[in-house]
């Protein structure tokens, strides 16, 4: 019937003897029209056009982006399923390749590409789900995004989330929560050997490599001892189609609660850090800040550790204690700076009364000495600023703490 009514608008079934009664046998002789059938058929219909609308999305295409639409299947020859590919596409999908043969020649090619007979078309394959590591926190950083193309190799910095730290733990996880734990696990090794140093410092490279058969290979290497593991995952996680787009559906439904939880979680790993930060300066630095400095960034510290330590603290709460403490730290080096350009005009203004400058000339030669010194110091500072900065923020860009 679903054959005729592609060509027809109404068609009859016959099915006899379908069952028998204490009567006899009984037959089923119904008419059934094209609009009847399209009403019964609506729903599988609209089942499609998420899929078909993602794929668009992921690939980064518009309607406009598409040369030509292919049917390919033997449901593809209902007018209602071409009618939705237009509405959909914004043009008539192509009629001239047979839908019951596309697959099947499809795989055809594919197999004399794998035996070498064919070696004039590529055929690319894609990751179904990304893949990445649990980071601190237990968020999952991506290192492969979904639909990639295979055969490829990616790699990332990580550096130690604790000090003395000599062992990380690499969990591997396919898919497109925010949070490790509600992806798949596919695999997990540990990296041992890292020399004991404070948190921040190691630089630990994490790579993935996918080959064309679909093999996951992730490597961790200490870059200061040399120190590396390996996992080799075979086969992805071994999810079928239906699972892949149950995980996209919940990825898609939670996103907004999950990206509420990886801001939270990474507003926290911050304020973590920037306590870390504040302590090293003020070791380093004890002779040359002043104590109402000191005790006004211990105090900034400890409220910092006293919003850790609440529970029911939000983003907004890490983010407002973090900044104060940062800012405090800013003090830190406008203090020093400022120290610096004092000695600076102290030692022009000594070496101007040396020569003998005196009056309005020695007050000149003091005052352009000590500019140029200031401005000496302030640009020699602003420069090593600058370069520590954009390292900083590169290592935030690029590193995370595993």
């Amino acid at each position: 019937a679903k054959i005729e009514l592609s060509n027809r608008k109404e068609t009859r079934i016959d099915l006899p003897f379908i069952t028998t009664t204490d009567d006899g046998p009984l037959d089923l002789e119904e008419k059934l029209t094209r609009a009847k059938f399209e009403s019964l058929t609506s729903d599988l219909i609209e089942r499609t056009v998420g899929p078909t609308e993602q794929a668009l999305e992921d690939a980064d295409y518009g309607k406009s982006d598409i040369d030509e639409v292919i049917l390919v299947g033997g449901s593809t020859r209902m007018p209602q399923v071409q009618d939705e590919v237009e509405e959909m596409t914004g043009q008539e999908p192509k009629k001239n390749v047979n839908p019951d043969e596309a697959v099947a020649l499809g795989a055809a090619i594919q197999g004399g590409i794998l035996s070498g007979d064919v070696d004039d078309i590529v055929l690319l394959d894609v990751t179904p789900l990304s893949l990445g590591v649990e980071v601190k926190g237990g968020l999952f950083e991506r290192l492969i995004e979904k639909n990639t193309t295979i055969p490829t190799e990616e790699s990332k910095i990580f550096t130690t989330a604790a000090d003395n730290q000599t062992q990380v733990q690499i969990r591997v996880f396919q898919g497109e929560r925010e949070i490790a734990n509600e992806n798949e696990l596919l695999g997990e090794f540990a990296l041992t050997g890292i020399p004991p140093a404070p948190a921040g410092t190691p630089q630990i490279e994490v790579s993935f490599n996918i080959d064309e058969n679909g093999i996951v290979n992730v490597s961790a290497e200490d870059k200061g001892s040399g120190n590396e593991e390996n996992i080799t995952i075979e086969g992805g996680a071994g999810l079928s189609d239906e699972q892949i787009e149950e995980m996209q559906q919940e990825a898609e439904e939670h996103a907004e609660e999950d990206q509420q939880r990886r801001e939270r979680i990474e507003a926290r790993n911050e304020a973590e850090s920037t306590i870390q930060r504040a302590e090293t300066l003020l070791e380093e630095n004890e002779d040359e800040v002043d104590e109402e400095l000191v005790e006004e960034i211990k105090a900034e510290i400890d409220d910092v550790q006293d919003i850790l330590e609440n529970e029911d603290a939000d983003t907004e709460d890490y983010e407002e204690a973090t900044e104060s403490l940062a800012e405090a730290l800013q003090e830190i080096g406008k203090q020093m700076y400022q120290d610096q350009a004092a000695e600076g005009a102290a030692g022009a203004g000594a070496a101007g009364g040396a020569a003998g400058a005196g009056g309005m000339g020695g007050m000149g030669g003091a005052g352009p000495g000590g500019a140029a010194g200031t401005g000496g110091a302030a640009g020699q500072g602003e420069e090593d600023v600058d370069a520590d900065f954009e390292d900083v923020q590169e290592d935030d860009d690029e590193e995370s703490s595993s």
